[in-house]
C-alpha cells in the first residue's frame, strides 16, 4: 500500500452514500473512508493485518463508486488494489475459501474448461460452492465472431476485439454483434484468440497476474495488426485502460460515437422496446464512459430509454464477488431487480456480463425474469433490422 495515495483522503465523507456496502451495513470500516483508515493503520503498526481486517478489505465491491464522488482525487482504485495484494500475499485464508477461488481461478479465465463445467453448474453443490449454481444461466452462447471483419465501405481503423473468457462462452453473440456494428461504423474488426485479459485476477487481488495478462493480450493484438483494442465487457475496458499498455484501450460505445462525429451513421430500422439501461460500475464510475453508451442506444428508432432509481450502487456482480461474497451481493442483486422492475421495462441492457449474469438471476429469484442484452445488440439489430435480440 502507497502511504502518499492514502494521505490524499481528507475524510470528508463523501463517498459514504454512494458505498454500497455502507449502504447495506452503515459500518464504518465498510466505507472507502473507514478502509483506508485501515490501510493506514496496518502500514504505521497501529493495526495488524489479520482475517478481520483483511475481511473489510474482501467486502469492498471494487465497484469505483467512491471515485466518482470523491473531491479530492482519491485513487482508491489503486488503494484498494494494493491492499488486496497485500492480504493475498499476507493473510491465510480458510480452507473452503480457499478452495473456491481455486477453481474460480482453474476455470473462469479458461474458456474450453468453463464450456465443459457449464453442464454440471445447476447440480447440487456444498455449501462454499452454491453461489456458482444459483449464478449459472439458462443459456449458454459459445460461438465467436469471425477472425477478420472487413468495414463496410470507407475504413477508418483496423481494431482488435477482445472477445474474453467469461463473454465468449455466455455471451458469445455479444461479441459477435460487436463486430457488425463496428464494421458498419468504418472498422476492420480483428478477433483473434486473446484469452483473459486479467481483470478477475487483478480484482481479486493477484495484481501482477492480472497485469501479466494484460500484456499477453496486448501482444495478441499487435501480432493482429490492431490499432486499438475493444472491448465490450466494462471491466475487462477498465483493467486494460489502467494497465499501463502501449495500445489505445476504448469500449465499442466510444468508437461508435467517434464514428458517429465524422460523420458516418449506417441506416437504423425501428426497434419498439422500453429498454431499461443498467450503467456497469466500470464503464461509468471506472472509465467515465457515460454518454456514449446511452446516445448508442438513443440512437436506435422507437426504443425507449428508461434508468432504475439508485443508478449509481452497484448491482452486486463486481468481478468474482458474487462466488466469495455472495450474501452481500444478493441484497444488493435483489434492491437493483427491484428497481429496474419497478421500470415495467421489456428488456434490461447493460455493457457487462457480470452485471447481466447477476440482473438476470436476481430477477429469475423475484418471478419475474427479463431479457437481458448488451446495449451493442440492440444497435446491431436495429442496423439489420432483425429481431430484438436477449436471453432469458
Amino acid at each position: 500500500m502507497d502511504a502518499r495515495l492514502i494521505r490524499d483522503c481528507v475524510h470528508c465523507g463523501f463517498c459514504l452514500p454512494t458505498c454500497p456496502t455502507y449502504v447495506l451495513w452503515h459500518e464504518e470500516m465498510d466505507s472507502p473512508r473507514g478502509r483506508i483508515w485501515l490501510m493506514q493503520a496496518t502500514l504505521d503498526g497501529t493495526v495488524e493485518l489479520n482475517r478481520t481486517v483483511a475481511e473489510h478489505f474482501d467486502r469492498c465491491l471494487g465497484c469505483m463508486a467512491c471515485l466518482t464522488s470523491c473531491p479530492s482525487g482519491v485513487q482508491y482504485d489503486k488503494l484498494i488494489e494494493l491492499a488486496r495484494e497485500r492480504v493475498e500475499e499476507e493473510v491465510p485464508r480458510p480452507l473452503g475459501e480457499r478452495a473456491l477461488r481455486a477453481l474460480v481461478f482453474t476455470v473462469f479465465p479458461h474458456p474450453r474448461r468453463l464450456r465443459a463445467v457449464l453442464p454440471f453448474s445447476r447440480l447440487p453443490a456444498p455449501g462454499p460452492f452454491r453461489p456458482l449454481r444459483d449464478l449459472a444461466p439458462p443459456w449458454r452462447e459459445p460461438v465467436s465472431p469471425p477472425v477478420e471483419t472487413p468495414a463496410a465501405g470507407d475504413r477508418l481503423a483496423r481494431v482488435g476485439l477482445l472477445t474474453g473468457c467469461v463473454q465468449s462462452v455466455l455471451f458469445g453473440e455479444v461479441n459477435r454483434a460487436t463486430a457488425r456494428v463496428l464494421s458498419a461504423y468504418g472498422f476492420d474488426v480483428a478477433a483473434p484468440y486473446a484469452g483473459c485479459c486479467g481483470a478477475l485476477a487483478l480484482h481479486a487481488g493477484r495484481r501482477q497476474e492480472g497485469l501479466e495478462l494484460a500484456r499477453h493480450t496486448e501482444a495478441a493484438f499487435r501480432a493482429a495488426g490492431a490499432e486499438t483494442i475493444v472491448t465490450n465487457a466494462a471491466g475487462c475496458g477498465s483493467h486494460l485502460k489502467e494497465a499501463g499498455l502501449d495500445l489505445p484501450v476504448a469500449d465499442v460505445s466510444e468508437l461508435v460515437a467517434r464514428s458517429h462525429a465524422e460523420g458516418r451513421e449506417p441506416e437504423r430500422h425501428p426497434l419498439p422496446l422500453r429498454v431499461a439501461y443498467q450503467e456497469a460500475c466500470h464503464l461509468g464510475h471506472a472509465q467515465r464512459v457515460r454518454a456514449e453508451p446511452r446516445a448508442m442506444l438513443r440512437s436506435v428508432p422507437e426504443l425507449e430509454l428508461v434508468e432504475p432509481a439508485a443508478q449509481e450502487l452497484c448491482c452486486g456482480s463486481a468481478g468474482i464477488y458474487n462466488l466469495v461474497q455472495p450474501d452481500a451481493a444478493r441484497e444488493l442483486g435483489d434492491r437493483k431487480a427491484a428497481s429496474v422492475l419497478a421500470l415495467e421495462p421489456e428488456l434490461l441492457a447493460s455493457a457487462n456480463p457480470g452485471c447481466l449474469l447477476q440482473l438476470s438471476a436476481a430477477l429469475r429469484r423475484a418471478g419475474r425474469p427479463l431479457r437481458v442484452a448488451h446495449p451493442v445488440e440492440l444497435l446491431d439489430a436495429s442496423i439489420r433490422g432483425g429481431a430484438a435480440p436477449g436471453r432469458v
